[in-house]
């Protein structure tokens, strides 16, 4: 599944549209290497998300075309989730 589609049926980014500019702005790594949009997605893999002062780092459980709200959050499993302090 392509790493856009993803975030959003997982609901860690609410829209696709943002999942995507968020992607190709260079603020997601998959297993560590910058994605793109387009990276395929597989169960397993490690998936950090760079939100302004937060850093959200998941693991892939399962992938599904749709879900409820209540079924999103089984998608992943958060592995850690730290704030990023920015210099003056």
């Amino acid at each position: 599944m392509r790493l856009d589609k993803y975030l959003k049926v997982s609901r860690i980014i609410k829209r696709r549209p943002v999942a995507k500019e968020v992607a190709d702005k260079g603020r997601i790594k998959v297993n560590g290497i910058l994605a793109k949009s387009s990276t395929d997605l597989k169960v397993d893999d490690l998936v950090e998300v760079r939100f302004g002062n937060k850093l959200l780092t998941v693991k892939v459980l399962e992938m599904k075309d749709s879900t409820k709200k209540e079924d999103a959050a089984k998608m992943y499993e958060i592995v850690n989730e730290t704030r990023i302090e920015e210099d003056a």
